[in-house]
């Protein structure tokens, strides 16, 4: 084991990230989706149907990324796509019953995973919301249709404690 004392935090954050992320998608693959699926599939369900771009800016990925994620969810029934009837350029995506299936089964693969507790610890937690919040500002700034800007509720709003409230995918 190399010696994580002398890793940056950098390092360690990205790391921590990927074996999180692997972790996941080894216990995803029987129920046919990725964490990136299930994280949008909470979004989806918690905020309901949304445009492909509103839904990249909430996960905070780039639009081509949830794009091939959706193309994945689509192809197996998870969310369904419609022609946008307010920009004939865009489709509304949201969750089907098949989906909101498959994030159940999610919620509960996630309680496995982070059985002992080193993962959910709320100051865990506080700390990777305000990396990401402080990192993630000037690339990710959400604004309302108004112009104004609003706050993190893909980190801290409802079903914070679920698949969609993780912030290390």
């Amino acid at each position: 084991m190399p010696d994580l004392e002398q890793w940056p935090t950098g390092r360690l954050l990205t790391t921590a990230a990927r074996l999180v992320e692997h972790a996941w998608n080894e216990r995803l693959v029987d129920i046919g989706v990725t964490h990136a699926g299930v994280i949008a599939l909470g979004v989806l369900a918690d905020q309901g149907a949304m445009t492909q771009a509103s839904l990249a800016q909430i996960v905070r990925v780039q639009a081509q990324t949830m794009g091939k994620t959706l193309a994945r969810l689509e192809s197996r029934g998870h969310v369904t796509r419609v022609r946008n009837d307010l920009d004939r350029r865009s489709h509304m995506v949201s969750i089907s019953p098949a989906g909101r299936q498959v994030l159940d089964a999610a919620d509960d693969i996630e309680r496995t995973l982070v059985a002992g507790g080193g993962l959910v610890s709320d100051e865990l937690r506080s700390h990777l919301q305000a990396v990401v919040r402080e990192l993630g500002a000037p690339r990710w700034s959400v604004t309302s249709p108004g112009g104004a800007r609003q706050d993190d509720t893909a980190l801290d709003g409802p079903g914070a404690s679920g698949p969609a409230a993780t912030v290390l995918s």
